[in-house]
C-alpha cells in the first residue's frame, strides 16, 4: 500500500506545470503536497520541514534542477535525512542524465510522457526514501548507543582487564577511604621499557599477545584486594590501600617487578623477554589527600626515572594548599 501521506515537494517555476504534478498527486491520494516556485523558496521550505521526495524542474532561472539538488544533498547531510530527487526534463542524452546521476539525481521524469511515469516513479520513490532513512535512523541510534558505552565502558577490550578510567574512579575512592580511615594509597605503575623496540620486531598481533600474557601475569601476582588496569598501550597501574603506612613500600609490590622481569611471556613467535620498569607513588593520609590527577602526575615522573636506573622507585605526589 503506498504511504498516502508521504511528504513531497514539487518546484517549478512555470505554474502549469507544477499545477498538473499536484493534481495528478491529489488525485492519486496524496495528501501532503508543497509547491514552491523556484529552487530558493523550496529549500526554504525543506529547512522548515524535510519532504522525502522532490520533483523538480530541471531548467529553471536563478538555480536550475542540479545546483538545487547539490544544496539538497548540503542539506540531508546535515540534517541526517535523504531526499528522493526526481527531475522532470525534456532531454534525453545519455550525456546528460550521466552529468545529473553524478550530481545526485535519483531519477528522471520525461515531461512528454508525465502524466504515465508519474504516480509509478513516486511508488518506487517512496520505497527507496524510506528505506535510506530508515537505515539513516538505525545508524544514528547505533552511533549514540556506542558513545553511550564508551563514555561508561570501563574494560579495556584486549585484555579483560579495567582500563583507565576505572583506574581513576578506583584511586579516587582509596584516597577518600584512606583520608577517612588512615593509611596509605599507594599507586603503583608498571611500564614496559622496550615496548617500542617489540613492536618494531613483531606484528600487531603478537603485541597483542603480549598484553594479554602481561596482563594474565600482573594479574596473578597482586594481591586479591587490589586493583589492577591498563593504562596505556605498554602501561598499568595497580590501586592499593595499605592501613598500616609502614607496609607501603617497594618491598610490597617486589614479587611484581620480580615476575614482569624475570620470566620470559610465551607467544606464538616464542618466548619474549620484557623490560619493566616500575613506580610507587604513595600517598600517605597523615600528610594530606594529593587529587588523582597530581597522584597520576607524580607516579608518571616516578616512571620516566624508573627507565632510566632501572629501578624499582618510590614518589611522594606533591600535596597543594587549598585542594
Amino acid at each position: 500500500m503506498p504511504n498516502l501521506d508521504l511528504p513531497i515537494l514539487v518546484v517549478d517555476d512555470a505554474k502549469f506545470s507544477s499545477m498538473v504534478v499536484g493534481r495528478t498527486l491529489r488525485n492519486a491520494g496524496y495528501r501532503d503536497i508543497r509547491i514552491a516556485n523556484n529552487a530558493p523558496a523550496a529549500l526554504k521550505l525543506m529547512e522548515q520541514r524535510p519532504v522525502s521526495v522532490l520533483i523538480a524542474d530541471w531548467l529553471m532561472p536563478e538555480m536550475d534542477g542540479l545546483q538545487l539538488t547539490d544544496q539538497v544533498r548540503q542539506q540531508d547531510e546535515q540534517n541526517n535525512h535523504y531526499t528522493y530527487v526526481i527531475l522532470l526534463t525534456a532531454r534525453e542524452s545519455v550525456e546528460a542524465l550521466s552529468e545529473a546521476f553524478d550530481r545526485g539525481v535519483d531519477d528522471f521524469i520525461y515531461k512528454s510522457d508525465m502524466t504515465k511515469q508519474l504516480i509509478p516513479r513516486i511508488f518506487a520513490a517512496d520505497r527507496m526514501a524510506d528505506r535510506q532513512n530508515t537505515l539513516l535512523r538505525a545508524n544514528a541510534l547505533l552511533v549514540e548507543n556506542n558513545r553511550e558505552l564508551e563514555s561508561s565502558n570501563i574494560i579495556d577490550l584486549e585484555t579483560g582487564l579495567t582500563n583507565n578510567k576505572y583506574a581513576r574512579q578506583r584511586l579516587q575512592k582509596t584516597l577518600r577511604h584512606a583520608e577517612s580511615r588512615g593509611g596509605s594509597t599507594a599507586y603503583v605503575m608498571c611500564g614496559i621499557r622496550n615496548w617500542q623496540e617489540l613492536k618494531r620486531k613483531h606484528p600487531p598481533s603478537v603485541m597483542s599477545e603480549l598484553s594479554i600474557g602481561i596482563a594474565r601475569r600482573l594479574s596473578t601476582l597482586i594481591r586479591p584486594i587490589d586493583a589492577l588496569c591498563r593504562v596505556g598501550d605498554n602501561q598499568f597501574a595497580i590501586v592499593s590501600y595499605f592501613p598500616n603506612s609502614d607496609h607501603c613500600t617497594t618491598t610490597a609490590f617486589r614479587r611484581i617487578f620480580d615476575g614482569i622481569n624475570h620470566k620470559a611471556l610465551k607467544t606464538t613467535a616464542g618466548f619474549i623477554s620484557v623490560e619493566a620498569g616500575m613506580a610507587l607513588c604513595k600517598a600517605d593520609a597523615q600528610d594530606g589527600t594529593p587529587t588523582v590527577q597530581d597522584l597520576e602526575r607524580a607516579a608518571v615522573q616516578g616512571l620516566v626515572d624508573a627507565y632510566e636506573t632501572r629501578r624499582f622507585t618510590e614518589i611522594t605526589p606533591e600535596i597543594r594548599e587549598g585542594v
